[in-house]
């Protein structure tokens, strides 16, 4: 019989009641439920405090720079397709510094999950608006209000071609978990934006203001109808949808490649020495 993975989080540096705890339990009852062993999962983040999650837990992990998640993890995953590559980051961190990143990879359809903690600021550095902060939300350095129009992820994702794209709250971790098994389960790129609380900074999206906005989405949603999702992607008002808003499959970067689509592994390649020695020396 094999042995049970568990995945039991480590100490956090997080504030009580912040809404990353929810995702954190989330992910290790998935990767539990999944049977994956440590050893076959990489979490990667950035900077930042939803970027920590990696930390929290025994399994591999990279801590990239800010807004460079993707690189690493699509690196990783090129080289070893065995993985289960999971980024961690936040909404700052994803679609601010990393929006390019972001959206090139959606072109490449890389093999990798992709959960963003969205709480709508920058929490690790006290608080500033952020590319989804709301029209109106005052922070310390926005003291008038943010002026700038959000950034609409899952709208953008869809928009460049993602195959699959969701949105959850980590106050509804049961829910949450659901979208998290189908992501990581979707060959290719996989998005979940997830609404989280900022106890300390964000006094306006609360816990409750999520909760009383957003709606789940049932089996009446066609997942695989474009338009509807875009439809749905742009509902962010007194209610918001969430689950999966799109779900298509198509070919990943591994697939396309002529070196990687019968499936070798470059992590498994025999390299001669001498001749990797003689291309890095003609580098210099």
């Amino acid at each position: 019989m094999k042995e049970k993975r568990v995945y039991k989080p480590l100490e956090t540096a997080w504030c009580p009641g912040c809404g990353n705890f929810g995702i954190l339990g989330a992910i290790g009852n998935v990767l539990e439920r999944l049977g994956k062993d440590h050893h076959d999962v990489l979490l990667v983040g950035g900077i930042g405090q939803a970027a920590k999650l990696p930390q929290y837990f025994e399994a591999n992990h990279f801590s990239g720079l800010h807004g460079r998640a993707v690189p690493p993890a699509v690196a990783a995953k090129m080289v070893n397709p065995k993985l289960t590559v999971i980024i961690n980051s936040g909404d700052g961190d994803s679609y601010g510094e990393g929006g390019n990143h972001f959206i090139h990879n959606i072109r490449r359809n890389v093999d990798i999950t992709h959960f963003v903690h969205d709480n709508q600021l920058y929490a690790l550095t006290k608080g500033q608006a952020s590319p989804t902060t709301m029209v109106g939300m005052e922070t310390d350095v926005q003291v008038d209000g943010s002026s700038a129009i959000p950034f609409n992820p899952v709208l953008m994702a869809l928009a460049a071609g993602a195959g699959f794209v969701a949105r959850g709250f980590s106050g509804r971790p049961e829910h949450l978990e659901g979208l998290m098994e189908r992501a990581i389960a979707y060959k290719g790129y996989a998005l979940v934006d997830i609404f989280q609380n900022c106890v300390t900074f964000n006094k306006l999206n609360t816990y409750a203001w999520y909760n009383s906005h957003v709606y789940e989405l049932d089996g009446s949603h066609d997942t695989g109808d474009l338009a509807q999702a875009m439809k749905l992607a742009e509902e962010f008002g007194e209610r918001i949808p969430i689950g999966v808003l799109y779900e298509k499959p198509q070919p990943t970067y591994h697939e396309k490649h002529p070196a990687l689509r019968d499936g070798q592994v470059l992590a498994g390649r025999n390299n001669d020495p001498k001749s990797v020695r003689r291309l890095m020396q003609a580098l210099v």
